[in-house]
């Protein structure tokens, strides 16, 4: 690989080296080392996952019992892909009928049993096309979205919650009941009110970290399960039938 040297003791590579380079930050080059050295990343090249943070939802669901034959599922933030290819496997997703729907305002490549819808979660139709495109309720409403890092931790912080409460807003809108909600957050504080909301609305909520989220990171899964429906057992999306 052209700029890196691997140390080897006998025959097997134990690390992957980045060689300091004009105009590569010590930052850059230390994160470039640390995915190539990273065993996750081997193993979804080897398995043909689409990133190492598939590993991270199937370690969740091996515990938590989250995706089961049948359910619905809508993956908020999804490329590359790796949630929907794990949701979609797990549920056991039709190809010619998908009961897994994933968005996201980055281009990806298809997903066998997934419908992929190319626009951003924020905008105002989004939840509309969601609903619309898995045709009912979901049992399921998984997030792995984070904002663009702008390198002040705190901010990071402050954006990615903003992401995890919308989503949490929509899980809420349009669960089933008996659903759960899935999301990535930051370690920081500044989410009381969102952990109010999710006690308030599920009998259950955990703060999850999965082996293959990298130990140094902030981040921490929200798992809020077993939604407890709407009071009025209405929905705020319900897909339009009369077409």
């Amino acid at each position: 690989m052209s700029g890196t040297r691997k140390t080897v003791t006998g025959a097997r590579a134990l690390k992957t080296r980045v060689k300091k380079k004009r105009g590569l930050k010590n930052s850059s080059r230390r994160w470039l080392e640390r995915h190539l050295n990273d065993p996750y990343v081997h193993r979804a090249q080897a398995e043909g996952m689409r990133s190492r943070a598939a590993y991270k939802l199937s370690e969740i669901d091996d515990k938590h019992k989250l995706l089961k034959p049948g359910l619905r599922v809508i993956d908020l933030g999804a490329a590359p892909g790796g949630w929907c290819q794990v949701a979609a496997e797990r549920v056991g997703s039709d190809p010619e009928k998908p009961s897994v729907v994933g968005i996201d305002y980055l281009e990806m490549d298809p997903v066998p049993g997934a419908v992929i819808l190319q626009m951003d979660f924020l905008d105002d139709e989004a939840p509309q096309r969601l609903m619309e495109a898995l045709g009912g309720e979901p049992d399921l409403v998984i997030s792995d979205m984070a904002a663009p890092t702008t390198g002040h931790r705190r901010t990071d912080h402050i954006r990615t919650m903003h992401l995890c409460e919308t989503a949490a807003d929509f899980a809420i809108s349009v669960l089933r009941e008996g659903g759960h909600f899935l999301a990535k957050t930051f370690q920081g504080g500044a989410e009381n009110s969102l952990l109010d909301q999710l006690k308030k609305n599920f009998k259950s909520v955990h703060h999850v970290k999965p082996q293959a989220s990298r130990s140094e990171s902030v981040e921490l899964y929200l798992l809020a399960k077993g939604f407890k429906g709407r009071p009025d057992d209405g929905n705020a999306y319900e897909a339009d039938d009369s077409s």
